[in-house]
């Protein structure tokens, strides 16, 4: 990856065994750790940094915007030297921090772990990185988690602290990495109160757009019709370009060109040809193993996208508009219609299997080419999401900010980010610490598009001039009665879904032989388990090649209906 973070709770000489410091941009050598980054933007306000002196040394990898001073990682030391593990809940971005000071030394995720940290024992040293491919590569006897990858090729992700490999784990959101332990964090506790939930949403979406249009450069926007990404068209000044990826035909796209044009900058489809889902090395590796690379729609085109910062409307949904919130619905008649409240009696696991993209019928499919000793798919994911909800609870008060807990904590599209911020200054705006405190303070039934739109119309009434193309109507049930009627109706034109059809693609660019050539045998599967199964390949062949082999293994013709768990699989 360009932007790297590799460490060690050792000396110099326990660090050069697994890494070169000629391969990062600075090293800094505690007591306790050694520690490399690599970053072109090292040193940039709102962006990585580093500081070390006599009282320790501490290293920002991501966005982050200090209280004080331009360099956050100097004031967040002397924070730390001052108030200790409290200092943590003063930064704010999207970040992993590393802080060594009066013997001890920690790592830290964000409170939603927006960036990831990776780490394995070897010996008595305990390493870590954001590149899970390079920490996993000094694991000298790697072996193939089963569970973990089942997880990722049923539901889309893989949960809680596990990777495809048996010793490199996650560090768990909102967590610090000791030497010889883990210890959890405060910051992300759910704890709803009473205020005015449209004033503080649009007072702290402001604060949060003027942070980060700090950011140096030209600057672009990942741009939908949606209602996301308009808050920072609207609120940074000198966004110069939007890219959308769809037909310039589509209703979608000529949507984002009306709002780029509206406020003044030039805007780019890109066509869906193979580029859209054809995933190589590269792509690949932003999955880490764990999420789908599908969720980098932009992934192919980065060479087109000429800017130096990037904005996006990433999990603004989650976070300000209910995405992972339990609605309420009825049954009539064979089909579940909404009701257009939040479910007072939420069913979590059920709800979180249909955010993830989980599949039943397509599961069971998968599950005749791909036996890893799982007699029912079905229920071996419910147990998944039921144990990782189970962690969530000391985080939240009611069912309903549990289920938004878990799904915030496990987000699958978080690639799309990760990919990003390799690449550019990156914003993310939705994890602002303010923002991330409203979403914490406001009860599930005020976390609202409602409530959201009433916030943009604050901030610039003409934010909502252009309505998204498949929301014409002000509320939601009228939306649905009209795509109903449009669809049922001849001679009405349907409203379109924002991406494109992935089964049309991979018939078109081949896509099958061109992303999985030696298995024929799975050609019949959906399009997107194509695409994990690809990925979790691809990462295991960058990373760890005994693995790689292992799952490859699985996916022989007739292993899902011969190989059973009593099979020698000692490779595994």
């Amino acid at each position: 990856m360009n932007r790297e973070l590799f460490g060690v709770f050792d000396d110099e000489e326990a660090f050069t065994d697994h890494r070169c410091p000629s391969e990062f941009d600075e090293v800094v050598r505690g007591k306790v750790a050694t520690v490399g980054i690599r970053d072109p933007g090292l040193g940039t306000f709102g962006w990585s940094a580093s500081h070390e002196d006599e009282d320790g040394s501490c290293l920002i990898w991501g966005e982050n915007y200090p209280e004080e001073g331009e360099n956050g990682a100097r004031w967040f030391l002397e924070q730390y030297a001052a108030e200790g593990r409290a200092a943590f809940d003063a930064l704010n971005g999207s970040y992993l921090v590393f802080v060594e000071h009066d013997g001890e030394a920690l790592v830290a995720t964000d409170p939603v772990r927006s960036c990831e940290c990776f780490y394995t024992d070897n010996g008595d040293v305990r390493l870590f990185g954001t590149d899970a491919a390079t920490v996993a590569r000094t694991i000298d006897d790697p072996t193939l988690r089963l569970p973990a990858v089942l997880e990722y090729l049923h539901a889309g992700v893989t949960l809680g602290e596990k990777t495809s490999i048996e010793q490199l784990r996650r560090v768990r959101a909102d967590t610090v990495l000791r030497p010889d332990g883990l210890d959890p964090l405060e910051r992300f506790v759910y704890e709803p109160r009473e205020f005015d939930y449209v004033a503080e949403l649009a007072d702290r979406l402001e604060r949060a757009i003027r942070r980060r249009a700090q950011l140096p450069g030209r600057k672009g926007l990942l741009l939908s019709a949606g209602y996301d990404s308009r808050t920072l068209l609207s609120g940074v000044p000198g966004i110069e370009h939007c890219y959308t990826v769809g037909d310039p035909a589509s209703q979608e796209v000529r949507g984002a060109k009306r709002l780029a044009h509206q406020y003044g900058a030039r805007h780019t489809a890109f066509p869906p040809d193979h580029r859209y889902l054809l995933a190589d090395d590269r792509k690949v590796r932003y999955s880490q193993g764990i999420k789908e690379s599908l969720h980098i729609h932009h992934a192919g085109y980065t060479d087109e996208i000429n800017v130096d910062t990037i904005y996006h409307g990433l999990l603004s949904d989650t976070f300000f508009r209910g995405h992972f919130t339990g609605e309420d619905e009825l049954e009539m008649f064979g089909k579940r219609i909404p009701l257009y409240r939040t479910d007072p009696d939420p069913k979590p696991v059920a709800v979180l299997l249909s955010k993830f993209g989980y599949d039943r019928e397509a599961s069971r499919q998968l599950s005749a080419h791909v036996d890893c000793g799982v007699d029912d798919p079905d229920e071996f994911v419910r147990d998944a999401v039921r144990t990782e909800l189970e962690a969530s609870a000391s985080r939240v008060d009611s069912p309903q900010n549990q289920l938004n807990c878990c799904g915030i904590l496990n987000q699958p599209s978080l690639p799309f980010h990760v990919q990003l911020a390799d690449n550019y200054f990156s914003s993310f705006l939705a994890v602002d610490r303010e923002l991330l405190d409203w979403h914490l303070s406001t009860p599930p039934e005020y976390r609202t598009t409602e409530t959201f739109l009433a916030a943009c119309e604050r901030i610039d009434p003409g934010m909502l001039r252009h309505e998204p193309p498949d929301r014409p109507r002000s509320h939601r049930a009228l939306n649905d009665i009209e795509g109903f009627l449009r669809r049922k109706t001849p001679f009405l034109r349907s409203f379109e879904p924002p991406w494109p059809d992935r089964e049309t693609l991979f018939e078109v660019y081949n896509l099958d032989r061109r992303l999985l050539p030696d298995h024929e045998h799975l050609y019949d599967l959906p399009g997107r388990h194509k695409l994990r199964i690809h990925d979790v390949l691809g990462w295991l062949g960058q990373s760890s090649e005994p693995t790689e082999r292992a799952l490859e293994g699985l996916l022989e013709p007739g292993a899902g209906g011969v190989r059973r768990p009593s099979d020698d699989r000692s490779a595994i």
